[in-house]
């Protein structure tokens, strides 16, 4: 019996190893063209939700203190109101973050403007600094992009695909960005994979995009298990956490393969400056995070001297 199973084994191994051998014999990978977006010196620092630490998330007050640390970019988070506007912004609902209640399809631009979305921030005091403050108020995507002219921004899609706001956005978003002529100034990225794909029946791979998770998934799944060779990237970059349900997504030999298709591989939420040093180390292009000020500090004493 034990004879039976071992020789069953080496014959599943052999047709597995055989099947590597002639799937890279038959399959080239292709390296990504790498866009306007990717062109500068890395690393990138990436601000998410403009440096959500200092100052209210997505608020211009968060977006100018970031600006004045020197990051690299602003990771931002995108909705549609009521009246489709695209609105910079996390939820669903405002209620989390401003003085209001409900969701933010189901508010006009105008409605959103009355709310202050600095009434719960507190500072490492325990102080409601920012609550009235004129930098408080809901920002358009249209006026991020012209308040940072020639700044990168990580735009991430969080209407479902399947709600009317999720149908909408890509199209929309397109749009916006033609109308800015802000082509190689923005990323475009969203947990659904079908979000990238709707929004680059518009864009024709003109626009950098990021992997969702499912492509993520798939294609660490695909590396792990020995057939890396045949992924055929459509993205620009991985934008991933450093560890997923106990899964260590930051190893070196990771990060190189992903780099030899010209993929950006960056990391978010990364909030000490040990793992933001730890991850560039290993080749890490992008690092998203919430204290932008740790950042300035370790790319200006050890990076860009």
């Amino acid at each position: 019996m034990n004879k039976k199973r071992t020789i069953t084994a080496l014959a599943l191994v052999t047709a597995y190893v055989g099947s590597i051998a002639a799937t890279k014999a038959m399959i080239k990978p292709e390296k990504r063209k790498i866009k306007p977006y990717f062109n500068s010196r890395s690393p990138y620092i990436f601000a998410h939700r403009g440096g959500m630490h200092l100052a209210p998330e997505n608020t211009m007050a968060a977006f100018k203190e970031a600006k004045a640390f020197q990051v690299d970019g602003f990771e931002i988070d995108i909705r549609l109101t009521k009246d489709e506007e695209i609105v910079v912004f996390h939820d669903a609902y405002v209620d989390r973050v401003s003085n209001g209640t409900g969701k933010v399809i189901n508010h006009t631009l105008e409605e959103l403007h009355a709310l202050d979305f600095g009434y719960h921030f507190k500072d490492v005091h325990g102080e409601y600094i920012f609550r009235g403050h004129p930098d408080a108020k809901i920002v358009t995507l249209q006026e991020l992009i012209q308040t940072f002219p020639g700044m990168r921004i990580n735009i991430d899609i969080k209407d479902a695909p399947g709600t009317s706001a999720g149908k909408l956005i890509p199209s929309l978003l397109y749009r916006l960005i033609h109308q800015l002529k802000a082509f190689d100034n923005v990323l475009v990225t969203s947990f659904y994979d079908v979000q990238v794909k709707r929004f680059n029946i518009y864009g024709e791979d003109r626009i950098a995009t990021g992997a969702s998770r499912k492509e993520a998934a798939k294609t660490y799944l695909l590396f792990n298990t020995g057939f890396g060779h045949v992924y055929q990237p459509k993205v620009d970059t991985f934008q991933i956490p450093a560890v997923y349900k106990g899964i260590r997504l930051d190893k070196d030999h990771f990060i190189n393969y992903l780099q030899k298709y010209n993929l950006a591989v960056g990391y978010w939420v990364i909030n000490t400056i040990d793992e933001m040093d730890e991850l560039l180390a290993k080749g890490a292009h992008t690092i998203v995070t919430d204290r932008p000020d740790l950042a300035y500090h370790l790319i200006r004493d050890k990076y860009r001297k």
